[in-house]
């Protein structure tokens, strides 16, 4: 009977400590980005709507915006995509698409089906442009302020929550939102 006792408590305690380690773990959200503080990547990319337009980080100076990458492919990303036209609604803060790893024809059907938050979307088929800003997974949202520095990285579909208690204090425009 103890020989069976043994294993079943030293499992007992693997579980235990375990469990211990991951209450007391950091964030689990939080996937540190070496590019808060500091400037966002400059780009230049195709428009997705307008292959001879171009989306650039130079234009996008001068105003605070959110800087969202998506894809139709995301699972993640049509979560999140009701959050977003209403937070465009709100006119607190530009959305900015990147529509990384796409098919331009199936990017546009998705748009036209559900609507379009988005003030500009850049167009990064091959992903390049996503590698410099260290996009890990679709969805990932970056606030930029109007000297083009990042100021916060926020991983995985935007719910209601995260928007009033991770986005709205950290824009200037927001804070007054957040507090009527």
């Amino acid at each position: 009977m103890i020989r069976y006792f043994i294993p079943l408590a030293l499992f007992a305690v693997v579980v235990v400590i375990f469990a211990f380690g991951i209450h007391q773990a950091p964030r689990k959200d939080l996937v540190p980005s070496p590019l808060i503080g500091k400037p966002a990547p400059s780009f230049a990319l195709p428009s997705l709507a307008d292959a001879n337009t171009q989306v650039t980080s130079a234009s996008l100076r001068g105003h605070w915006y959110l800087f969202n990458v998506w894809g139709t492919w995301c699972v993640s990303c049509h979560i999140e995509e009701p959050e977003l036209r209403a937070i465009a609604r709100t006119g607190v803060v530009p959305l900015i698409g990147l529509d990384w790893k796409d098919s331009r024809e199936e990017a546009l059907a998705y748009l036209h089906a559900k609507g379009n938050p988005y003030q500009a979307i850049a167009f990064d088929p091959g992903g390049l442009a996503a590698i410099q800003w260290g996009v890990y997974g679709a969805p990932e949202t970056f606030i930029v302020n109007p000297q083009g520095i990042i100021v916060y990285k926020y991983i995985g579909p935007i719910t209601p929550h995260a928007w009033v208690h991770e986005f709205l204090p950290r824009l200037p425009a927001g804070r007054a939102v957040a507090g009527s």
